[in-house]
């Protein structure tokens, strides 16, 4: 070979090695079952000789990725901006008229409870069907719990 082709040949091979990279790294097992990396072989039975192949990073691909990450970040933190901060102070108003209502209409079922001798429910046919001493415990009770959900701040 003359110097020009053996000039070419080099700049060749290192133009080619500077865009894929190729090292060799050995793998083994030790005694104990730990696993460990190297660049060197140490001749261990475990060893195995592994092909690692790199390629160098591409400025512009990070770049644009980077870009594109603010950009997602930016349109999230506006639209966290422009979301509705929870209810507004007419909807908790309309909120605790709806309490209130509820916790007057549940205390005075209760009271009702209470004083009254029998309950009773309706039937399908309109009939009064007249509560036995369990039921009439019960239905107390899950008032008393309606009194409580909606009576309490």
């Amino acid at each position: 070979m003359n110097i020009k082709a053996t000039a070419l040949a080099l700049i060749l091979a290192v133009t080619v090695t500077g865009t894929v990279s190729a090292s060799e790294i050995y793998k083994w097992v030790d005694e104990d079952g730990g696993i460990h990396y190297g660049d060197r072989p140490t001749g261990a039975a475990s060893e195995e000789r592994l092909t690692v192949r790199s390629r160098p990073t591409d400025p512009e691909a990070v770049q644009s990725q980077v870009v594109a990450r603010l950009n997602a970040q930016t349109t999230m933190a506006e639209a966290a901006a422009n979301a509705p901060q929870g209810p507004s102070e007419e909807e908790l108003r309309a909120e605790a008229r709806e309490r209130a209502e509820k916790c007057s209409t549940y205390r005075q079922r209760l009271e009702k409870f209470v004083h009254s001798r029998r309950l009773y429910r309706e039937d399908e046919n309109g009939e009064r069907v007249y509560l036995d001493e369990d039921e009439t415990l019960a239905a107390r009770e899950r008032v008393q719990n309606q009194v409580e959900e909606y009576c309490s701040p």
